[in-house]
C-alpha cells in the first residue's frame, strides 16, 4: 500500500506514516450511510455536532501541539484555529434546524413549496495552513444538512485533522464521517468519482480548477476557494506607524501563509517613508523559531518547496531592481525558516507582484495617488480579498464598490462580524465557502407541489 510521509516543518523530522486511503472504499461507505444519516431529523444531526464539539473543546491543546508540530505554526495561532474550528461546529449545528425552504403562493387548493435537500456524499479536499479550522468548518455544514462526508486533508497536515475526525465519530453513526489518508491521487479520484455529489476544494488554482472539470464531466457540484493575490493599499493622511502594524500582521502572520494574507501593498507617495521604515521595524522585531516555542511570533514555512517558491520570488525581485530592506535569504539550520522580508520598488511583472508568494514578504510599491493604487490593485486575475487603509470616507466607499475582490476590508487587515459570507472573484474561486449561505450550497432546492386528489366522480 502506497504511503504518505508527514514532517515536522521546523526540524524536517519525520512524524507520521499514513497509509494511503482508497477513494472506491470511501465512497461506497460514505454511500451507503447516507439514507440513515439523511432522514435524522436535523435537530437531532445538531446535537451530535454539539456532542462531538464538547469533545474536541476537552481535547484542544493537545489538537493545538498537534496542529503546530505538523504545520509549525505559532502555538497560540494554532490554539485559536482549534478554538475557531469548534465554533464553526457549534455554529452550524444551530444553523442546520433553522436552514429554510420558501412557501410559494399557487392555488388555493394546493401547497406549493421550495425544499432544501442533502445532496447525499461529499468529498472535502482541504489545505494545510488551517486544517483543523477549515475541516471542523466543512464538516459540520455538511453534515448538519444531511451529507455524508469524506475528509481529505493535505498530505502536509493530516494528523489534527484525523484526530479531530476520531473524535467527531465518537457521536455519530459509523460511515457517516470519514478520513481520508492520501496526496492529490485520492483527491482527483474522489472528484472523478460517479457517486460524489459534491465536492469542496479550498486550495491552489490549479488544483481546483481540475476539480472543477472533473465535476463538470459527471454534472456533479464544486464549491472552490482558491488562491488569491491579496492588495492592501496605504493612503494618504493615515498614521504610517499604525499601517506599517496592520501590513506586518497581514503579510507576516502564519509566515504570509494565509489565503488572505496581504501579497501586494501599495503606499501613498505622501506616507511611504515613513511606512517602510515603520515595517522593516516591526519585520525585524520578529522572532522566528519553532511553533512550540512560546516566544516564537512567526514559524517555519510548510516545506522545501513552499519556502525555494518564496525564495525564488524574492531573489528575482531583487534582480529585477527592487530593494530588500530586511530579510531576503532563507534562514540557515533545520527546518523550513524564511524571515520576514520587506521589498521596496516592487513593479507589476514581477512574480513577486504577479504569482501567489505564500510566504512572509511584503512587496512595496510607492503610487502618486489612490486612484493609481486602485488600478493596481485590480490589475491581477484574483480576487479573494483586499485591504484598504484610508481616513478619507469617500475612497473607503469607492474601493467597496470598485474592488474586484469577494472581501473588501477598511482599515483593519482582518477582521469581521460572524455570519458574513462572500463569493470570490475570477480565479480564486466560485460559491459561498462559509457563513449561513454554506448551507445553501451543499443542498439541493427541490420544489414540491401537493394538493388533494380529484374526488371520485369528478
Amino acid at each position: 500500500m502506497a504511503e504518505t510521509l508527514v514532517h515536522d516543518p521546523a526540524t524536517g523530522e519525520l512524524l507520521a506514516r499514513l497509509t494511503c486511503s482508497d477513494a472506491g472504499s470511501l465512497v461506497a461507505t460514505a454511500r451507503a450511510a447516507h439514507p440513515g444519516w439523511d432522514r435524522l431529523d436535523p435537530a437531532a444531526r445538531g446535537s451530535r455536532l454539539k456532542a462531538g464539539a464538547g469533545r474536541l473543546r476537552a481535547a484542544a491543546d493537545e489538537l493545538a501541539l498537534l496542529q503546530t508540530r505538523e504545520g509549525g505554526k505559532p502555538l497560540g495561532d494554532s490554539r485559536g484555529g482549534v478554538d475557531a474550528g469548534i465554533g464553526a461546529i457549534e455554529q452550524y449545528a444551530e444553523l442546520g434546524p433553522l436552514h429554510r425552504g420558501r412557501a410559494l403562493q399557487g392555488a388555493w387548493a394546493a401547497s406549493d413549496t421550495m425544499l432544501p435537500v442533502s445532496r447525499g456524499v461529499a468529498a472535502l479536499c482541504l489545505p494545510w495552513n488551517d486544517p483543523v479550522a477549515i475541516a471542523c468548518a466543512q464538516v459540520a455544514a455538511n453534515l448538519v444538512v444531511g451529507n455524508t462526508v469524506i475528509c481529505k486533508p493535505s498530505e502536509k497536515t493530516p494528523l489534527a485533522t484525523a484526530e479531530v475526525i476520531r473524535l467527531l465519530n465518537e457521536e455519530l453513526p459509523a460511515g457517516v464521517l470519514q478520513f481520508g489518508a492520501g496526496d492529490g491521487s485520492l483527491g482527483a479520484a474522489l472528484a472523478a468519482h460517479a457517486e460524489v455529489d459534491v465536492v469542496v476544494h479550498v486550495g491552489s488554482v490549479a488544483t481546483g480548477r481540475s476539480v472543477a472539470a472533473a465535476c463538470a464531466a459527471r454534472g456533479a457540484k464544486a464549491l472552490l476557494e482558491l488562491g488569491g493575490k491579496d492588495a492592501m493599499i496605504v493612503d494618504a493622511g493615515v498614521d504610517p506607524a499604525w499601517a506599517a502594524e496592520q501590513a506586518a500582521i497581514g503579510c507576516f502572520a502564519n509566515a504570509g501563509q494565509i489565503c488572505t494574507s496581504v501579497e501586494r501593498i501599495y503606499v501613498h507617495a505622501a506616507v511611504a517613508d515613513r511606512f517602510l521604515d515603520e515595517l522593516v521595524t516591526r519585520a525585524k522585531a520578529l522572532k522566528v523559531g519553532p511553533g512550540t516555542d512560546p516566544s516564537t511570533d512567526m514559524g517555519p514555512l510548510i516545506d522545501a518547496r513552499q519556502r525555494a517558491v518564496v525564495a525564488a520570488h524574492v531573489r528575482a525581485a531583487v534582480d529585477a531592481g527592487a530593494d530588500a530592506l530586511c530579510g531576503g535569504t532563507p534562514l540557515e539550520g533545520p527546518g523550513w525558516f524564511y524571515p520576514p522580508t520587506v521589498l521596496a520598488g516592487v513593479r507589476p511583472g514581477m512574480a513577486v507582484v504577479e504569482e501567489e508568494t505564500f510566504g512572509p514578504v511584503a512587496a512595496v510599491q510607492v503610487v502618486p495617488s489612490f486612484e493609481e493604487a486602485l488600478v493596481l490593485a485590480d490589475a491581477t486575475p484574483y480576487g479573494l480579498a483586499a485591504v484598504v487603509l484610508t481616513p478619507d470616507m469617500a475612497h473607503a466607499l469607492r474601493a467597496a464598490r470598485e474592488l474586484r475582490v469577494g472581501t473588501v476590508k477598511v482599515n483593519a487587515v482582518f477582521g469581521g462580524a460572524p455570519g458574513g459570507a462572500a463569493t470570490p472573484h475570477g480565479a480564486s474561486g466560485n460559491g459561498f465557502g462559509y457563513g449561513p449561505e454554506l448551507l445553501d450550497e451543499l443542498t439541493r432546492t427541490r420544489v414540491v407541489h401537493l394538493q388533494p386528489p380529484l374526488p371520485p366522480g369528478a
